[in-house]
């Protein structure tokens, strides 16, 4: 009984991993226009069925008392969009002396302005057991 328990405990990361080894072993399935219809199925029905099951999933009184905690959103939003790029930005300054690539840094520059895929860090979240309403308590 140990191993179901495990199983269930650790039933994301098992989905994750068989989902990787199934794109190894047979991409074709996954590409632009194959049967899973990539195009379509990622970019509208998945985003679309997390936010579904997450915000069927919040009670509301949690979902009310997060909404009265304007500082933390506030600190959280001007991290993510403001001071994070802005950091990096520094940091890319810094390593633009360097021989690195002109291309790469670019890259890293693109890369550390956009802001965290929010549909994943819902599924994480909820994977390790975490609490999806931010009320700062």
């Amino acid at each position: 009984m140990r191993l179901l328990e495990r199983l269930r405990k650790e039933w994301f990361m098992i989905g994750i991993v068989l989902a990787i080894a199934g794109a190894k072993l047979k991409p074709s399935i996954g590409v632009n226009g194959g049967p899973l219809k990539p195009e379509i199925t990622v970019s509208y029905i998945a985003v679309a069925t997390i936010f579904f099951n997450s915000g069927l999933s919040l009670k509301t009184e949690e979902l009310t008392s997060a909404l009265v905690h304007i500082k933390l959103h506030l600190f959280i939003q001007i991290f993510t969009l403001a001071f994070f790029p802005a950091t990096i930005w520094l940091f890319l300054q810094l390593l633009s002396i360097t021989p690195i690539n002109e291309w790469l840094l670019k890259g890293l520059q693109t890369v550390g302005c956009m802001p965290p895929p929010v549909s994943s860090a819902v599924i994480l979240t909820k994977a390790v057991g975490g609490n999806e309403v931010s009320h700062g308590e």
